[in-house]
């Protein structure tokens, strides 16, 4: 099988590459369960095999094939919780294979095609509806905030210390206290930017890829802060973390602690850092003054 440039990223890890040899036989039992005809893999795609399907019959479709990792863990249990309001709708799945059979969004286009102050309240109109009381089988955000923490310093070592250890020692300082004084749980989207909400037509956006987690409703607009396809500066990432937490009716210190704790675990690659997270942390934690 031809390794699309996507996921060769894979064929350097063990599991990732052994998970791909057995790609074309999940893909011929996928086809033969759900009548499918497959299109090529969405250039998008990079821990999974998601691609355009129609069903016998006409029915416009996607299947994802999940590389089996903690982020994509539920995500199936996600999108059933939503139930098709604010994200894509699951039609069925299948667990032994990791592999699900989702709402094509038509016509699909991104969200990060529209200009940043259009793509940021769409996003402000979804998270209400995405918000939802949720609790089992969900990964809670203070395991996740515990797993950061353990992470972080690590990563900032292994890296050569590429940023300042003030944006480290914050982000351990949220992580320290956030995780236990939560307000009510709900679900939550950890990787909400605009690419990973589509049009589905008749003005309707809906969101994909969810990475859920259940934990307050301050940290949902962590990733949303966070995203540089809104616009990338100073005022960007402060006008998002103001007027989001102001709209939605969170608590300002608490977004801006889930924020910059988020941006910095997430900061790092193997061997370096991501200077556009490092960015973004810094003028959160300037911000705060």
């Amino acid at each position: 099988m031809d390794i699309p440039p996507p996921l060769r990223w894979m064929e350097q890890d063990q599991a990732a590459r052994e998970w791909l040899s057995h790609v074309p036989g999940l893909l011929e039992r996928c086809t033969a369960r759900w009548d499918l005809r497959l299109g090529p893999l969405f250039p998008t795609c990079h821990v999974s095999w998601t691609c355009p399907a129609t069903r016998v019959g006409g029915d416009a479709v996607v299947l994802k094939l999940q590389f089996p990792h903690p982020e994509a863990e539920h995500e199936a249990d996600a999108l059933r919780h939503w139930s098709g309001n604010g994200a894509v709708r699951l039609l069925d799945h299948a667990p032994e294979w990791h592999a699900l059979l989702i709402e094509r969004c038509q016509p699909g286009d991104h969200l990060s095609t529209r200009p940043g102050e259009e793509a940021f309240e769409v996003i402000l109109d979804l998270l209400p509806r995405l918000s939802v009381p949720a609790g089992r089988p969900f990964r809670t955000l203070a395991v996740e905030a515990a797993n950061w923490r353990d992470e972080i310093p690590l990563a900032y070592e292994r890296t050569g210390r590429p940023f300042e250890g003030q944006l480290v020692d914050a982000a351990l300082e949220a992580l320290a206290g956030l995780p236990g004084s939560q307000s009510e749980i709900v679900l939550l989207h950890q990787d909400l930017h605009a690419d990973n909400v589509l049009a589905a037509g008749q003005g309707r956006w809906l969101v994909i890829d969810p990475k859920p987690l259940v934990g307050e409703r301050a940290f949902a607009l962590a990733p949303v802060i966070r995203s540089n396809e809104m616009g990338h500066s100073r005022e960007a990432v402060i006008r998002r973390l103001r007027h989001g937490s102001q709209s939605l009716g969170l608590d300002l210190e608490r977004a801006r602690g889930w924020a910059l704790a988020q941006t910095v675990a997430w900061a790092f690659t193997q061997e370096s850092a991501i200077i556009r997270h490092v960015e973004t942390a810094r003028w959160l934690l300037e911000d705060a003054g």
